[in-house]
């Protein structure tokens, strides 16, 4: 029997390094087919996969399953740096020492003399030192390290956020009129049959109302997902009711688009 195959059977406790010495068991030539072919690439959609179901455990309050996704997170990240082991760039050692020596150097107000006695302090520290690491330039610099993988309505909040740092705040009243400006473009565009138009009509109120729920205070992507779950939930209540309790009646269709959508 392998070493570490037979190490890892006698353990009572496993701990990161185990999890650690279960991916390079995975990857070895003689370990796991399909762990062996993953790359970087074919596991991205992973990661995003499963960062998304700890949201989910967060969202329901639920321990037992937080304690589960988080470790399904982390096994993302070793699986990572074992990729990139392999190809002589950097392990999951050093991964762990770069996040250290990061965190040291932005909480200067515990391992420095700097002073931070609230939070406002210590993000506006945190902000500084972080655009001094990136070397960015401008309001433009900060915009555009703002992942453009994360979901739009959270990344055009983000950029609304930084940009009212910049003194760049438009009155909520006018993002109001702003976004009904939008709308009728958008009715325009519909009847002239213009279809570009229509989406540059709607990416722009989009946009306006993102700014309107960063400027109140409010979590456009949370609002959405909180409303795709009541949607879900009133067409699961639907099909229960109907005669067959899986499907939604024509008369309940009308009723269901009247209470979801107008």
């Amino acid at each position: 029997m392998n070493k570490d195959v037979e190490i890892l059977l006698g353990e009572k406790k496993h701990d990161f390094s185990s999890l650690v010495r279960i991916m390079a068991l995975l990857r070895a030539e003689d370990g796991c087919p399909w762990d062996r072919e993953q790359t970087h690439e074919s596991i991205r959609a992973n990661m995003i996969e499963e960062t998304y179901e700890v949201i989910e455990a967060i969202d329901n309050n639920d321990p037992v399953l937080l304690r589960e996704e988080l470790g399904d997170a982390l096994l993302q990240i070793v699986f990572h740096a074992r990729i990139s082991e392999e190809a002589g760039d950097f392990n999951v050692a050093d991964v762990i020492h770069d996040i250290c020596a990061k965190l040291i150097h932005r909480h200067p107000h515990i391992f420095a003399n700097v002073q931070a006695d609230t939070s406002e302090q210590v993000l506006s520290n945190w902000e500084a030192i972080k655009t001094e690491e990136k070397q960015r330039i401008g309001l433009s610099g900060t915009l555009n390290s703002i992942p453009p993988a994360l979901p739009s309505l959270m990344r055009a909040q983000k950029m609304v956020k930084k940009s009212v740092k910049e003194g760049i705040s438009p009155a909520e009243s006018d993002l109001f009129a702003g976004a009904a400006e939008s709308l009728e473009s958008m009715k325009q565009a519909a009847a002239a049959g213009d279809a570009s138009q229509k989406e540059q009509s709607l990416a722009r109120m989009l946009w306006q109302l993102s700014a309107i729920a960063q400027t109140s205070g409010m979590d456009a992507e949370k609002l959405l997902g909180d409303q795709c779950l009541r949607y879900a939930h009133d067409v699961e209540n639907t099909e229960k009711q109907s005669p067959d309790g899986c499907s939604i009646p024509e008369n309940e269709k009308k009723r269901l688009s009247e209470r979801n959508f107008l």
